[in-house]
């Protein structure tokens, strides 16, 4: 255990004193510095754990030119942030890693295009060593403004046109994974199969449309109704969608919180699933499927994950100037079968 001490706390020059190196070297260990023998790192690590010395941050920062902390963006107001579990995941997956990395993570979110500045400001004022950014919409200026900062950058999701191709980003399979959950539809009989998208400014819900759409290259347009991702979305667009089309018989939904409104929906309107009407919904997060009645049939894609290889993806970016960016990631999606389809 650390030594119990009355006095102003140890010093770099005490762990180098305990250990019997030199004050360079103890500030090699230290700041994680290369060229040291594996004794003698072992000797400076015993030596401030004896004492219980914790780094100086400034000193720190000037040996390694890291801050040891990066910035997690996340385009969407706090009420967003906070009621989506697809956040929460992602942010737990961001974290795990960067701790594991000796990092900190500094978590901003947009409430509004007002926003855009102060983080612009913030990021640029060299507190953070790098950026992670999502849920970013098609007109958001985040990733342009985070870019002039020159602070690098990895994107969550799949960038819209026009941002910068070298920017590196970790998405999952929307496409195919939509793709697989319209054709188990059709397989097991459905011949009328609606879809409730995502907001039509987020590629994610762009490629899941896509994907609906290459299976179902016909579809009728009254077929279609769209969403914000929210529960309460997907309530509403079950609704029109059978005021509309009554006869409809399945549903492929782009998120599992839609696919919870839309269930809600089926049964005010005494509709039996999957006996009349088939669901499949999109993410397989536990949270809001241990909700769903009956369980509900999904896309699983793992999130925790990438927010994980999104921190990888920046690390090498942060290890490796000169080596240009390191390639973008799409991960794989599968199709999970409960009860409602």
């Amino acid at each position: 255990m650390p030594e119990q001490t009355t006095g102003s706390r140890p010093t770099l020059e005490a762990v180098a004193a305990r250990a019997g190196v030199s004050r360079a070297t103890a500030s090699r260990v230290v700041n994680g510095g290369a060229g040291v023998r594996a004794p003698l790192v072992e000797k400076v690590r015993r030596a401030v754990e004896e004492l219980g010395y914790v780094p100086n941050h400034a000193a720190r920062t000037l040996v390694t030119r890291r801050n040891g902390a990066v910035a997690v963006v996340i385009a969407e107001p706090e009420f967003r942030i906070f009621s989506d579990p697809f956040f929460e995941q992602q942010v737990r997956g961001i974290s795990r890693e960067l701790t594991a990395h000796d990092t900190q993570l500094v978590l901003l979110w947009v409430e509004g295009p007002g926003d855009h500045d102060r983080i612009a400001r913030y990021l640029g004022g060299g507190h953070v060593d790098g950026a992670l950014a999502f849920s970013l919409h098609g007109d958001d200026a985040l990733a342009d403004l985070i870019g002039r900062a020159r602070v690098p950058l990895v994107l969550g999701g799949r960038p819209a046109p026009g941002t910068d191709p070298a920017v590196p980003f970790v998405d999952c399979d929307n496409r195919g994974g939509a793709r697989e959950a319209v054709r188990h539809l059709v397989a097991t009989g459905r011949r009328t199969v609606a879809h409730i998208s995502g907001p039509a400014d987020q590629t994610s819900a762009l490629d899941r449309l896509h994907g609906y759409r290459d299976v179902l290259i016909d579809a009728d347009p009254e077929l279609l109704a769209r969403g914000d991702f929210t529960e309460e979305s997907g309530a509403r667009a079950m609704a029109g969608l059978l005021d509309r089309r009554p006869d409809l018989d399945g549903v492929f939904v782009a998120s599992d919180l839609m696919a919870l409104g839309a269930l809600r929906t089926l049964r005010e309107r005494g509709l039996r699933v999957p006996e009349d009407v088939a669901v499949v919904g999109f993410d397989d997060m536990a949270s809001v499927v241990g909700r769903a009645d009956p369980a509900l049939t999904t896309v699983r894609q793992d999130i925790e994950g990438m927010g994980r290889l999104m921190v990888r993806l920046l690390m090498r970016l942060l290890d490796g100037a000169g080596a240009g960016a390191p390639e973008s990631v799409i991960t794989p999606t599968s199709l999970v079968l409960r009860g409602s389809a």
